[in-house]
C-alpha cells in the first residue's frame, strides 16, 4: 500500500469511478492506474469496486469502509500543508467561500473587505450555489467554509456555528390590501406568492408555517435571488416573501415591507466547515469577522 494508491481511490470517487479520467488526473496511462488498483485489492484480499467487465460501477461494502479512511488521509495531508503554512505565517494563498446569493450580497461585503485589508495578498473565491451543492463543495475541498441557512446542520461531518437569526417579510405595492390590518397566513394564502426556490433562504420554514396553518401556497414564481423576486413583485405577479435583510430602504421604497416573524419561524444562518479541518489563522480571522458582522446583518 502506498500514497499513490490512496490518491487513486480518492480520484476515482471524484470522477464517478471513471478510470480513464482518474489516470489523466494522475498523469499516468490507464493501464498503470488499473494495475495499481489491482495490486491494492490483492493486498487487501477483497475487491473494492463492483464491476461490469472492466467498468467500475460502484464501491463494495469494503470499499465504502476504505473510502472513509481515504477521506481522512486526504484531509490529514491538507492539514499538514495548512499547519506548515500557518507556522511560516504564509499570507499568500486562497480563501474559498461557498455561499448563497443572499449571504454574499447582504452579510459578506464587510467581512470580505476587512479580510482583504488584513491579508492583501490572499485571493478570495466565492462560489454561489444551492445549499446541497455548498455541502458537496466542502466535502470535495473546493471550499473552506460554507455560509447558508438550509441543509448544513443535517450533515454530521460538519462543524456548525450559528451566525445570526433573521425573519421573513412580505413585500407588495404600498397600497396593497395586505398592508392594512393584521397580516395572517390565511390572508397571504389568498394571493399569488413569489418566494425562494426549494432549499434557499428559509424556504423550509415558509412551507412549514403554511402547512401547520392548513393553508396552501399558490407560488407563481420561485427564485434563489431576492432581487429577482422583488422585480416580479413590481410587475404585479403577486406578493413576495423574502428575507428581511433583502429589503433595502433606499432601493425598495416603492414596495411595502410587512413583518412575518409572528407567523413564520425565524431562520438561522450558519457557518459550516469539515470537522477534521485544520483552521489556519486567516480562516479563524474571517470566521470571527463574519460573527462580528452578524448583528449588523440582523439589524
Amino acid at each position: 500500500m502506498n500514497l499513490n494508491q490512496i490518491e487513486l481511490l480518492r480520484i476515482l470517487q471524484e470522477t464517478n469511478f471513471n478510470q480513464s479520467k482518474a489516470a489523466e488526473r494522475l498523469n499516468v496511462v490507464q493501464s498503470a492506474a488499473s494495475r495499481q488498483l489491482q495490486l491494492f485489492e490483492e493486498e487487501l484480499g477483497s475487491p473494492l469496486f463492483e464491476r461490469h467487465g472492466k467498468k467500475l460501477l460502484g464501491l463494495t461494502a469494503l470499499g465504502e469502509r476504505i473510502m472513509e479512511q481515504v477521506e481522512s488521509i486526504n484531509q490529514a495531508k491538507k492539514n499538514i500543508h495548512a499547519i506548515a503554512d500557518d507556522f511560516r505565517d504564509n499570507r499568500n494563498g486562497c480563501l474559498h467561500i461557498a455561499t448563497t446569493h443572499t449571504q454574499a450580497k447582504y452579510l459578506l461585503p464587510g467581512p470580505v473587505q476587512r479580510f482583504r485589508e488584513r491579508y492583501p495578498d490572499m485571493s478570495i473565491y466565492m462560489i454561489q450555489s444551492s445549499p446541497d451543492e455548498l455541502i458537496q463543495h466542502l466535502h470535495h475541498h473546493r471550499a473552506d467554509i460554507a455560509i447558508c441557512t438550509e441543509k448544513v446542520d443535517e450533515d454530521e461531518k460538519l462543524v456548525i456555528k450559528p451566525c445570526y437569526e433573521w425573519s421573513h417579510i412580505a413585500v407588495a405595492p404600498p397600497r396593497h390590501p395586505l398592508a392594512q390590518g393584521e397580516l395572517t397566513l390565511q390572508r397571504l394564502a389568498t394571493y399569488p406568492l413569489l418566494t425562494y426556490s426549494q432549499g434557499f433562504t428559509g424556504r423550509s420554514n415558509i412551507e412549514r408555517a403554511f402547512r401547520q396553518a392548513g393553508e396552501k401556497m399558490d407560488i407563481t414564481l420561485a427564485a434563489a435571488d431576492s432581487d429577482i423576486i422583488k422585480t416580479y413583485v413590481r410587475l404585479g405577479l403577486g406578493v413576495g416573501i423574502i428575507s428581511s435583510m433583502a429589503y433595502e430602504e433606499g432601493n425598495d421604497s416603492d414596495l411595502a415591507a410587512m413583518d412575518l416573524s409572528h407567523v413564520i419561524p425565524r431562520s438561522v444562518t450558519k457557518i459550516a466547515y469539515l470537522k477534521h479541518l485544520y483552521l489556519p489563522t486567516y480562516l479563524k480571522y474571517f470566521i470571527n469577522e463574519i460573527l462580528a458582522q452578524a448583528p449588523r446583518a440582523r439589524t
